[in-house]
């Protein structure tokens, strides 16, 4: 199968977009890793930018032997022979030289005319190619030139030597049905194109980065641009992953492939992340959190069916270990059920339901339910239905010059019961009132509190330690509100108390003293 070069510039266009600057050791780390991932050619960098850049080019040379490493040039002689010196003890390389093409860029940035540009550009190829064979040519703003000028000038560095014809879309302007329009001419008027490659490097200032690159291979271009999670000047460049992908995913439609080992995708990503500490959006394609990631209950279940159901490419194809089903607000209960059987509990439908009802309370306070607060919800959320004591409705109130008051409902023996306590803080009020509620003498021996999981909103577990007569037990209770949780923990140990004793008289109460919790 005919196969289309993956030309990698995130090293050098990049590194170009603000806030993505990267060491010479972090480039080399990067480069290694676009080797691992079967790039074809590495843009190094631009080898007479500066001193850093020129060395980070020549070690990215010397130390890459897969991959062609090139550095890019203006077209001047000073630029092409800065990168000759980076790059002449590389294992394989080449020139990348380039000069502006549009009528607006003539006229206002080089303040040339269209002949002064083409001899320029002949000259500049002419020169690379007396060191390397490898040259590729880019008249930059391709796709706001005049064609017949475009032509001219392709044609013209094809005789002085040009092996490869880069077309960008410099400014992200062009539209796929003008991208596949324009390769296609360029293909039929060109000199001698059959004789070179023709590349796409397409910005994504309209979003059609990717779609811009895949219309010009439908036209014949064999080789793509791109960076990894597309970084580059302002909105970036075609993502290497998006392409790759879908030429994989879609070969039966487009006849292609690449050298990729796509399951290196995914760390080449989050590797390029930790380097620039920028990562990439949610909903980023292939390589986002949520690229393999479900909450909704409808795609869950037909997920837990067949992952085809709603996923065109599996995760493992591209690095990542596992599809995510994830339990927030939308999810269903048969996701619920399946992550409950998978953490190594099994309940029957009376008890699933509890759960289900519990999780739904949960999943409107917390975006997201982690696998720690399932495990809590199972633990502490089925009620056993011989539990003497039952928590319904607790509130506090506290403050730096309030009494700390609880009023706690409860019911006990089925029955429903009200009252409000106070304490030395809102989990002392909140305990203590229980306590007289429920009339058992005891002692609190423990008070532990832990996150399950991170973040503001994650679920506190509290372990509370009673003791009774001599006999010990533990109480444990899980919700986002620390005060609830504490009421559960203690509530859950009193049953404990309730089952172990097999019945618990009241006795006059006994306070005990919490600390100003």
């Amino acid at each position: 199968m005919e196969k289309v070069r993956i030309f990698d510039t995130t090293l050098r266009d990049g590194e170009q977009a603000p806030g993505f600057s990267m060491s010479a050791g972090e480039k080399l780390a990067l480069a290694k890793q676009l080797e691992r991932l079967g790039v074809d050619v590495i843009e190094a960098g631009f080898a007479a930018s500066s001193p850093g850049d020129f060395e980070s080019v020549k070690a990215i040379g010397e130390q890459c032997e897969q991959a062609t490493v090139v550095s890019l040039c203006r077209a001047s002689i000073s630029d092409i022979d800065r990168g000759v010196e980076a790059l002449k003890d590389a294992e394989n390389w080449g020139i990348h030289t380039f000069l502006a093409s549009s009528p607006l860029h003539m006229k206002f940035k080089l303040q040339m005319e269209p002949e002064e540009v083409l001899k320029a550009a002949v000259t500049a190829v002419e020169h690379a190619k007396r060191f390397t064979d490898n040259v590729e040519f880019s008249p930059e703003d391709a796709t706001r030139s005049e064609p017949e000028f475009l032509v001219k000038l392709l044609s013209e560095v094809v005789r002085a030597g040009a092996v490869t014809l880069n077309i960008p879309d410099t400014v992200g302007y062009t539209t796929p049905d003008e991208m596949y329009e324009l390769i296609l001419r360029l293909r039929n008027e060109v000199h001698n194109a059959d004789q070179v490659v023709f590349s796409v490097h397409c910005h994504d200032d309209l979003g059609m980065g990717v779609a811009n690159s895949l219309a010009a291979v439908r036209a014949g271009a064999r080789q793509i641009e791109c960076t990894v999670n597309g970084i580059g000047e302002r909105a970036g460049n075609a993502s290497l992953e998006e392409l790759v992908m879908a030429l994989k995913t879609r070969q039966s439609f487009y006849g292609l492939e690449t050298n990729i080992d796509t399951a290196q995708i995914y760390p080449m990503s989050k590797l390029l992340q930790q380097i620039t500490g920028v990562g990439v959006q949610p909903n980023k394609a292939i390589v986002g959190a949520n690229a393999f990631a479900h909450e909704a209950g409808i795609h869950q279940h037909g997920m837990l069916k067949n992952a085809l159901t709603y996923e065109i490419m599996t995760p493992q194809s591209v690095g990542i270990k596992s599809s995510n089903l994830v339990l927030g607000k939308h999810s269903g209960r048969h996701a619920l059920a399946d992550r409950i059987k998978s953490l190594g509990f099994t309940l029957n439908d009376v008890e699933l339901n509890q759960v289900f009802k519990e999780f739904k309370r949960l999943a409107d306070v917390k975006k997201q339910i982690f696998d720690e607060d399932l495990e809590a919800l199972v633990t502490h959320g089925v009620q056993n239905h011989k539990d003497r004591y039952h928590l319904e409705h607790l509130s506090v109130s506290s403050g730096t010059t309030t009494i700390p008051t609880a009023t706690v409902v409860m019911k006990i023996d089925g029955k429903p019961q009200k009252r409000a306590g106070f304490g030395d803080g809102p989990v002392d009020a909140a305990l203590n009132t229980i306590k007289e509620m429920a009339g058992v003498e005891c002692r609190l021996t423990s008070y532990i509190v832990k996150a399950i999981t991170g973040g503001t909103d994650a679920q506190g577990e509290v372990s509370v330690g009673i003791e009774q007569n001599g006999q010990q037990v533990t109480g444990r209770g899980a919700h986002t509100d620390i005060v609830v949780a504490s009421a559960m923990a203690f509530i859950n140990g009193l049953n404990r108390l309730e089952a172990r004793a097999g019945s618990v008289s009241p006795m006059a109460p006994v306070r005990a003293v919490m600390g100003g919790v």
